[in-house]
């Protein structure tokens, strides 16, 4: 399975619990946070969900 590079870059002040907790379950806590994770459909589909927080890269 393909690895993707998740970073946050925009605040999660004044966000919605939902989105507050998808970046929790991504692992990303604080701002320019960098995590590694597997590209399933299940962790795709939270990106899309905060899409406008997050930058998506792949790992190489």
């Amino acid at each position: 399975m393909a690895k993707i590079r998740i970073k946050q870059v925009k605040s999660r002040i004044n966000r919605p619990a939902r989105q507050k907790k998808t970046l929790d379950a991504l692992g990303l806590r604080k701002m320019n946070q960098v995590v590694e994770v597997e590209a399933t459909p299940q962790i795709l589909g939270m990106v899309n969900k905060v899409s406008h927080l997050v930058e998506v890269t792949n790992a190489e």
